[in-house]
């Protein structure tokens, strides 16, 4: 299978890379703003320069792919509507639009939590700890909580327009991704961790914990998520749908029975199995 991968180097991209990379089924290209050198632990592979929100540089990637997993994006939730815009809505269009026209058949979108953010924002710190009775499946409204959430459910419902309006692409998969991680902060307490490096807190401090937290509840190890997205890429049933990208965390409020059955997700990792950073 040729894959198309877009935002490569980004925290989510090089998970798969970390995963995905060297499996035989799949045969990938990489695309991102920029290159990496040689000596970068993701330097030396073949990278097509292109921004998503140029569809003349970023077209020609298309050709030839039998998927494309959509990762390129302004990610953060303090963003202006001038920062997202480019990026998450048109470079979400001009993806699609490509897509459409190479006749790629399978369409793996990195969305996010913030799609339906306000949830959190309106009942955290409660709905950090096992108690909660809080449990968000793929029927609840969508909540953003920011231009970032926004924009990630623009690019939900765009690709439900384009899969039940064009012949291409056929599958569209929206994994409404959670807590995923550089390697070096691939647990759950990761940002807690970086929290302490940044001086933003102590170690043990509340802050701390809150982090700890969260993270327990909200964390994606990466092998998860390559697994999730290798599940979509395999699949042939789905036409469009929603699956939260999450570990199997014990804390959890997202659903996960959805996306285990239908597209066979088995997560290995859960955060609360963790007592102490590595």
């Amino acid at each position: 299978m040729n894959v198309l991968l877009t935002g490569t180097y980004g925290r989510c991209g090089t998970a798969i890379i970390d995963h995905l990379h060297d499996r035989q089924n799949y045969q990938f290209t990489y695309l991102n703003r920029s290159d990496r050198p040689d000596n970068h632990p993701y330097g030396g592979f073949d990278t097509v320069i292109a921004n998503v929100s140029d569809y003349d540089t970023m077209r020609s990637a298309f050709d030839g792919q039998d998927a494309v997993i959509h990762l390129a994006a302004y990610p953060y939730v303090d963003g202006t509507w001038h920062d997202v815009f480019e990026p998450n809505v048109i470079g979400m269009l001009n993806a699609l639009e490509a897509a459409r026209e190479a006749e790629v058949e399978t369409f793996v979108f990195g969305s996010t939590n913030h799609v339906v953010g306000m949830y959190e924002r309106e009942n955290s710190p409660e709905i950090y700890h096992p108690d909660t009775d809080i449990v968000l499946d793929h029927t609840v409204s969508v909540r953003p909580d920011s231009f970032y959430g926004t924009t990630k459910s623009f690019g939900e419902n765009l690709g439900r327009y384009y899969v039940e309006n064009y012949e291409y692409p056929k599958r569209f998969y929206a994994l409404r991704i959670c807590s995923v991680r550089d390697k070096a902060y691939d647990h759950p307490y990761g940002d807690a961790e970086n929290g302490v490096e940044e001086g933003e807190f102590e170690r043990g401090s509340s802050e701390y914990n809150e982090q700890v937290a969260r993270m327990k509840a909200m964390w994606q190890s990466r092998r998860d998520f390559a697994h999730q997205v290798d599940c979509c890429l395999q699949d042939e049933n789905v036409e469009f749908d929603v699956f939260y990208g999450v570990s199997d965390n014990y804390r959890r409020w997202f659903d996960l029975e959805h996306a285990r059955s239908k597209i066979d997700y088995r997560p290995q990792d859960d955060g609360e199995e963790w007592n102490a950073p590595p």
